[in-house]
């Protein structure tokens, strides 16, 4: 008898208690989403939106990247989930506004980081004395 050879375009499956499961990884899965993100040098800002934590060289990049990957009108969840922001329902063009004047400018940012540094920001107090 023959065998008869799958496509090399074929994807695997393999019967469990009789259903198909599907092998292949599902397609949204990207490299990209793992939790925490490499930072580079020059890279001192970090999006704190839910759990992206990516790093980026500038507050302006980070306004970019929140406002198209997370605000993009196919993904805005139609509240800011910002950590520690008030999760308010907002328009869309109304939260981009938010997040340029709330989260994006660079005391805004910094002040995030430290916040997010565990809540240890009381280690870093300046000395007035």
């Amino acid at each position: 008898f023959f065998l008869q050879s799958t496509p090399a375009t074929s994807i695997p499956t393999v019967q469990v208690q009789g259903q198909q499961i599907n092998l292949q990884p599902p397609s949204y899965t990207a490299a990209s989403q793992h939790a925490e993100q490499m930072k580079k040098p020059g890279q001192n800002f970090m999006c704190l939106w839910q759990s992206c934590k990516k790093w980026f060289q500038t507050p302006s990049q980070v306004f970019y990247h929140a406002a198209t990957e997370h605000g993009g009108k196919d993904v805005y969840p139609g509240q800011c989930l910002w950590e520690g922001c008030e999760p308010f329902q907002r328009q869309r063009f109304s939260f981009i506004t938010h997040l340029q004047d709330k989260h994006c400018s660079r005391d805004a940012l910094l002040a995030g980081l430290k916040q997010d540094e565990h809540g240890q920001a009381g280690n870093q107090k300046p000395s007035n004395k």
